[in-house]
């Protein structure tokens, strides 16, 4: 069936929604660009609008909130007050239920709320993998088709400095370990380093194009993830990828649903680290460039797995070797990840392991 324009949709959408209003916007893979291309040609449009979604802090002119790692994601989306929501979907399938595609993400819990009306943008080129969440179309009070390309990420070439700290984290990682990244140049750097590798469990919130070669390499990997973002080959394979499994952030970033997994291996970078074992992931010269994510999720899930171990890898120097990355002592506002959830600290140099040891 035929469904109305982005920009009709939106007109129609707009009137359920009070003059002042707060609107959840999907993010990653899962951003309805159409949305954004269509406030830029009329920014009228966005009169009396207050956008609220999971965005990348530094960026843009916002109002950045940053929410405790033990809040439940339920308990954050249910206390946010939100007038509607947008959500980008697959098309329907013959029994009419869209697929939330390749970024479930915070769209569940946004699912979950009563009261709250929902604006689907079918996007043909979003992907329905085989084990996404569903939605019924009659979960939207208006529905919309834009025609757009996903939000892709690209890879860039690694720093060779990378390659090594890859091949220190890969020592430390065994076959049926639960695997857990982050994104960027770690992802990028352990998976090639794990290439050939077997009897792995990828559980991570974030999967991007270097796992398609651990998928190719063995045929009993299982990927558990919330997005997936990379290329169009990314998306192309998760169409119909049986082993790579769409939950919503509430089961990929808590604490207790990561600490059931045994033998978990979280690994993730962090910008510098202190010589008293402080983690520093946010700052940059005063100035927040990201926020913290699942980082301390991921890092005590990891210290109360069964057999499981918290990784974190940086580059010991940043500007070609004119700035170390390894501190005195980090400033109190720029403390991320507090010296008592630290173990393993990986750079290019080796491997430091915290756990138990005094400050002295």
């Amino acid at each position: 069936m035929p469904y109305p324009s982005l920009a009709e949709a939106f007109e129609l959408f707009r009137h359920r929604l009070p003059a002042q209003a707060r609107l959840y916007v999907g993010g990653a893979s899962g951003e309805p660009l159409g949305l954004a291309r269509l406030f830029r040609a009329e920014p009228e449009l966005t009169s009396g609008l207050t956008f609220f979604g999971a965005w990348v802090a530094g960026m843009n002119m916002t109002d950045w909130a940053g929410f405790h790692h033990e809040a439940r994601a339920e308990t954050i989306m249910a206390a946010t007050p939100l007038d509607g929501a947008v959500i980008l979907v697959s098309p329907p399938d013959q029994e009419g239920n869209v697929s939330l595609g390749v970024s479930p993400d915070f769209s569940p819990l946004m699912l979950a709320r009563s009261g709250v009306p929902l604006l689907g943008i079918i996007n043909p080129q979003m992907p329905a993998p085989p084990n996404s969440p569903k939605v019924p179309l009659s979960k939207f009070a208006q529905l919309a088709e834009d025609d757009h390309p996903i939000l892709e990420l690209i890879g860039g070439a690694l720093p060779s400095a990378f390659r090594t700290i890859a091949d220190n984290i890969a020592a430390l990682v065994n076959e049926g370990d639960t695997l857990q990244f982050g994104v960027g140049n770690v992802q990028q750097a352990i998976l090639s380093a794990l290439q050939g590798r077997r009897g792995l469990h990828i559980y991570s919130g974030m999967v991007s194009d270097p796992v398609l070669g651990m998928l190719d390499a063995d045929p009993t990997l299982r990927v558990d993830t919330g997005v997936a973002t990379g290329t169009r080959a990314l998306y192309d394979r998760m169409a119909s990828e049986t082993r790579v499994h769409f939950h919503p952030v509430s089961k990929t970033h808590f604490a207790s649903a990561l600490a059931a997994l045994p033998r978990l291996r979280a690994i993730n970078s962090v910008i510098e680290v202190d010589l008293f074992g402080q983690a520093n992931a946010e700052f940059i010269n005063g100035r927040q460039v990201a926020g913290q994510g699942g980082l301390n999720d991921f890092l005590r899930g990891a210290a109360l797995s069964e057999g499981g171990l918290a990784i974190t890898a940086l580059m010991a120097t940043a500007k070609g070797g004119e700035i170390s990355r390894i501190v005195p002592r980090l400033p109190p506002d720029a403390v991320t990840v507090m010296r008592t959830d630290m173990d393993a600290v990986i750079t290019e140099y080796g491997t430091a392991r915290l756990h138990g040891k005094s400050i002295d």
